[in-house]
């Protein structure tokens, strides 16, 4: 699985963990990422996405077709 939402790009983060001591510590904050099938009706077959719940929601604002043909200029999806 990719480790980036495909739609927004979103990718991991990184801090510290503090302890009750205050002793820091390196970690990485993952983003939320959710694997989902859509079906196209301008390519004519479903296609499976890794996206965040936040571009989920961008996939219902813009809707399926314009999300697909971003990805299809970004060079992210074939068509």
């Amino acid at each position: 699985m990719t480790k980036h939402c495909q739609i927004l790009g979103t990718r991991a983060g990184y801090g510290n963990s503090v302890s009750h001591s205050h002793r820091k510590t390196r970690r990485r904050f993952e983003p939320n990422l959710q694997k989902k099938r859509y079906y196209v009706p301008s390519l004519g077959r479903a296609i499976t996405l890794t996206v965040t719940p936040r571009g989920m929601k961008t996939i219902d604002r813009i809707g399926i077709d314009s999300a697909v043909a971003r990805l299809i200029a970004a060079g992210e999806i074939k068509a």
